[in-house]
Parts: C-alpha cells; sequence; structure tokens
C-alpha cells in the first residue's frame, strides 16, 4: 500500500522565541538533523506515494533545504491557510485518498508511526485513523491530554491521550469545505459525530518540540531513548 503524505510545515512557530527569528521552525536542529529532517526518514521508510510540504514563514529558507529531497512544495500566500486549510489547498498535488499527514515539530521513539497507522487503517469504518500518545508516554508536553478513546477505537475530545500529530484521512469532507482559512478540528468533530474517526493507541514515546524546553528532552529521547 502507498499513500500520499502531507507534512504541516507552514507556521510561525512562535512558542520557539528567538530560535525562530532566522528560521523556520522545521529547521531547528535535534541531535544533529533538522525537525523535518527527522520526519522525512520516517516518511521514506514507508514509500509514499509522494510527499508533499507546505510552507509559509520564511518559505524560500525551507525550501531551499527541501529541494534535493524529491518532496512537492505547496506555498500558502498571501495567508496562512491553518491545518485543514492547508491539506486542502495541497490536494491536487496529493492526488488519491486517502492521505496521510503530520507535524514537523515532535520526535518519535518506537515503532514507525506512519507504518502503524497504513497498517491499522480500515476504510469501510474510518475517516480518519489519529495516532495517539498516552500522557504518560509524552515528553515535553506542557497541556493536558487532547482526547480520549472508546471500547470500539473511537475518538472523543477531551481526556487523557494526545494526538501526537499523524494520521491518515479521507479527504472529501476537506475538499468539500467551502472556508479557505479552517482547522482540521472542524471536520474532525463532524467525524466523531458519525463514529468515523478513529484512533490507535501508539506503543512507544513522543516528545513535543512545540516550545524551547522541548528541544533538550527531543536530543536526549534521540540519543539515549526513554529515561
Amino acid at each position: 500500500m502507498t499513500t500520499p503524505l502531507m507534512i504541516f510545515a507552514a507556521g510561525f512557530g512562535t512558542r520557539m522565541g528567538a530560535l525562530t527569528q532566522d528560521r523556520p521552525k522545521p529547521l531547528i536542529p535535534v541531535a544533529g538533523r533538522s525537525l523535518i529532517d527527522h520526519t522525512l526518514d520516517l516518511a521514506w521508510a514507508i514509500q509514499p506515494e509522494q510527499i508533499v510540504v507546505n510552507t509559509h514563514y520564511k518559505a524560500a529558507m525551507l525550501e531551499t533545504h527541501l529541494a534535493p529531497r524529491g518532496v512537492q512544495i505547496s506555498r500558502e500566500t498571501p495567508d496562512i491557510l491553518d491545518t485543514g486549510g492547508g491539506l486542502r489547498a495541497a490536494l491536487p498535488k496529493l492526488g488519491s485518498s486517502p492521505v496521510l499527514t503530520s507535524n514537523s515539530d515532535a520526535i518519535w521513539h518506537g515503532p514507525n508511526p506512519f507504518e502503524l497507522v497504513q497498517d491499522h487503517w480500515d476504510a469501510g469504518r474510518m475517516e480518519a485513523l489519529m495516532l495517539c500518545v498516552p500522557l504518560e508516554r509524552c515528553i515535553g508536553r506542557e497541556a493536558p491530554g487532547d482526547v480520549s478513546l472508546t471500547q470500539n477505537g473511537q475518538v472523543r475530545f477531551g481526556g487523557d491521550y494526545v494526538f501526537g500529530g499523524v494520521q491518515m484521512i479521507q479527504t472529501q469532507r476537506v475538499g468539500a469545505c467551502s472556508d479557505r482559512v479552517f482547522s482540521l478540528k472542524s471536520v474532525w468533530e463532524d467525524m466523531a459525530a458519525d463514529g468515523t474517526l478513529c484512533g490507535l493507541v501508539y506503543p512507544g514515546w513522543w516528545c513535543d518540540v512545540g516550545h524551547p524546553d522541548g528541544l533538550a528532552k527531543a536530543e536526549r529521547l534521540v540519543m539515549h531513548g526513554p529515561d
């Protein structure tokens, strides 16, 4: 099974403070490699149909970095489009549905998250499958959990699991949205109401690199594993 993949990399990275004044957050190094290269390492391991990366903040710098890496670019201009709008804008480049999507500001330790989601995908009952991490296996997480899971694996909002940023999603609802700028949260809410938003528990560890304190923790995870 080959599935197209979109990596979200357009954000301003404001929580990183001075670290993103001269570069986009996906180019911040962790253990000698940029955040987006850590994500791409996992991505190439599953041989996706294609990879699309969206850009906005300091787009030229990120696009120069990505040029030799064989990915397609979806540049958002003049406005940033949020996750839903960004995915909708990239659909012509992604082609088939479903697609994998990923944030570019996390480090995973354990099984390949993309492979896990692909292996557990069930198109007959799922419109989206979110990879969820128990709070006790989240490193650098400052906020509470995002979701909970029912016994049959459906996602409910609020709970002790964190959505790690990797999912597989059918794109029909995204493509049908009339708004130019919108969050995927609105699409997920509709799926949850219909019982087609599902979750999978990640058996390894996940580190949030959305703020400066997460950098040292992410480097320890890459180099030494969980403490």
